[in-house]
C-alpha cells in the first residue's frame, strides 16, 4: 500500500513539474523568444496629453530630415559571436563627439529616427544600432538590456579605435533605457560622458510582473520564476540579474532619468526607484499627463531644452 502511495505521488509531482516547465516555456516563447507576436499591456491614449502644434511641427521636421539621410552600416561581432548591425550618420562638421541612440522591446533603429535631428544639430554623430534580436541583427531571444549592455561596449569601442570618438552619449528608451542604465554599471571607457534613459524599468523580473499581472491577472510565482530557469537555460539570463536598479548603485556618470506621470507600460514608480539608487550626478524629470515614451513626442522643445541643458554640463 505504502509503494503504491509513492507511486501515486510521484506521478502527481512528475505531472506538476511538467505542467509548470510547459507553463514557464509558454512564457518564455511570450516574453523573450525572438519572433512571438506578444501581447503587451497597453496604455489606453487617453492617458497621454495632446501634443502642441509646435511639437508636431518639430517632429514632422525631424522625420523628414532622418528620411533623407544615408546612414552608413556598421556591424560588430558581439560577445557570443552573434552578427550585430547599426547605421552610423556622420556629422559634416567633423565632429568627435557621438550619441548611441537605443530603441525599446520589439523595435529596430529606425525607432529612434526622431531624435536624430536634434543630436545632429547640437554636433553629435549618430550610431543607431538594431539591439540583439531586434531588426538586422542577429539573436533568438529578447536580452531586455541585460546582454546588451556588453553589446553596448562594443559598439563603444568600434567608436573610439576606428572612428576616434571622443565624447560618447547613451540615449535609450523603455528596454533601451534599461540597456544604457544597466550599462552604467560596467567599468567605461574615459569617452563616455553621459547616460539620458526615459522610460527604463528597474528589473525584468519587476517589469514582467507588472505584465503578468495586467495581462494575464496572474501572480508572478510561480510562473515568473519557473520561466526564470528556463530564460537561464535557454538565453544565459536570470531575470532577477538583469537590474538596472543594482547597476545605476555602480553608476559615476552624469544621468538623466525621464518619465512619464502617466506611464502604465513601466510604471512611473520605477523611474523614481532607479533615480534614487543612482550613483553619480543624476537629474529626474517626471513629465506630467505623459505615457510610455511619449515625452518627446508630446513635449518636444521641453525635452529638447531639458536634453541641450544637461549636455551642455558633461
Amino acid at each position: 500500500m505504502k509503494k503504491r502511495l509513492k507511486i501515486i505521488l510521484a506521478s502527481v509531482v512528475a505531472f506538476l513539474v511538467s505542467i509548470l516547465i510547459f507553463i514557464g516555456n509558454f512564457f518564455y516563447g511570450e516574453s523573450v523568444k525572438r519572433g512571438s507576436e506578444v501581447e503587451l499591456h497597453r496604455e489606453v491614449e487617453a492617458v497621454n496629453a495632446v501634443a502642441e502644434t509646435d511639437s508636431s511641427d518639430l517632429l514632422s521636421t525631424a522625420k523628414a530630415w532622418y528620411e533623407d539621410q544615408t546612414p552608413i552600416r556598421l556591424t560588430q561581432n558581439a560577445y557570443d559571436d552573434l552578427l550585430l548591425q547599426a547605421d552610423y550618420i556622420n556629422n559634416e562638421n567633423d565632429s568627435s563627439k557621438t550619441v548611441i541612440l537605443v530603441h525599446g522591446f520589439r523595435k529596430e533603429k529606425a525607432d529612434m529616427g526622431n531624435y536624430t535631428k536634434f543630436y545632429y544639430d547640437q554636433g553629435y554623430n549618430i550610431l543607431m544600432p538594431d539591439s540583439r534580436g531586434h531588426g538586422e541583427s542577429e539573436g533568438d531571444y529578447y536580452g531586455y538590456g541585460w546582454h546588451d549592455r556588453h553589446d553596448l561596449i562594443g559598439w563603444i569601442d568600434l567608436l573610439i579605435s576606428e572612428y576616434g570618438t571622443k565624447e560618447i552619449v547613451l540615449h535609450g528608451n523603455s528596454a533601451g533605457a534599461a540597456a544604457v542604465l544597466m550599462t552604467s554599471g560596467e567599468v567605461l571607457p574615459d569617452q563616455v560622458k553621459a547616460i539620458i534613459a526615459d522610460s527604463g524599468f528597474t528589473s525584468v523580473k519587476d517589469e514582467l510582473k507588472h505584465q503578468l499581472k495586467h495581462i494575464y491577472g496572474l501572480p508572478s510565482f510561480p510562473l515568473l520564476d519557473i520561466t526564470s530557469v528556463i530564460t537561464k537555460v535557454r538565453a544565459g539570463y536570470f531575470f532577477e540579474e538583469a537590474s538596472s536598479i543594482e547597476q545605476v548603485k555602480k553608476n559615476k556618470l552624469p544621468l538623466l532619468i525621464i518619465h512619464g506621470e502617466a506611464d502604465d507600460l513601466v510604471p512611473t514608480w520605477m523611474g523614481k526607484e532607479i533615480y534614487q539608487a543612482a550613483g553619480g550626478e543624476k537629474e529626474l524629470w517626471l513629465v506630467p499627463d505623459v505615457g510610455h515614451i511619449k515625452a518627446y513626442e508630446i513635449e518636444t522643445a521641453m525635452f529638447e531644452e531639458r536634453v541641450k541643458e544637461f549636455l551642455s554640463k558633461i
